[in-house]
């Protein structure tokens, strides 16, 4: 076979390697990036403290928002909207307007980062979407932790 013969011939198999390896290096760029998938929708979780965490009083907390934009209570734009912090409950239902109480924390003001008093025990905590008028995003944009406070 001649030498461009045979390169002819392995071209598909060149192609398809290079192709893969692409594709793998897509895979790896995305992964660093945090990226779980290409066509996640928008989420909202504690980055800090962590689930299963044993924490001390007064309780930092660390929200982190992907797919919306923050915006400080009072600016109702669609998309937008700013943290709210249940302790010991769950979600509330998309379009409620989330309380304002002791165990209802509002971040109006589009804060990422706040520190909270938590008594000693096991506690929920839930972060809770909502958009300027306070009305929930619902349980899809929200995440529920447990935590230990010493």
């Amino acid at each position: 076979m001649s030498s461009s013969a045979f390169d002819s011939a392995l071209a598909p198999a060149r192609c398809g390697l290079l192709h893969r390896s692409r594709l793998a290096a897509w895979a790896v760029v995305m992964l660093l990036a945090g990226a779980t998938s290409v066509a996640a929708g928008p989420s909202v979780m504690l980055a800090e403290p962590t689930n299963g965490a044993t924490v001390s009083s007064p309780v930092k907390l660390r929200f982190v928002l992907q797919g919306m934009t923050l915006a400080p209570a009072g600016d109702v734009v669609a998309n937008s909207g700013h943290h709210h912090l249940l302790i010991d409950t769950g979600p509330v239902s998309v379009g409620e307007v989330i309380p304002s109480d002791a165990t209802h924390l509002h971040f109006g003001d589009a804060q990422s980062e706040a520190e909270v008093s938590l008594s000693p025990g096991l506690h929920k905590l839930t972060v809770q979407f909502g958009d300027g008028a306070h009305r929930s995003y619902g349980p899809a944009m929200s995440q529920t932790i447990t935590v230990m406070v010493k």
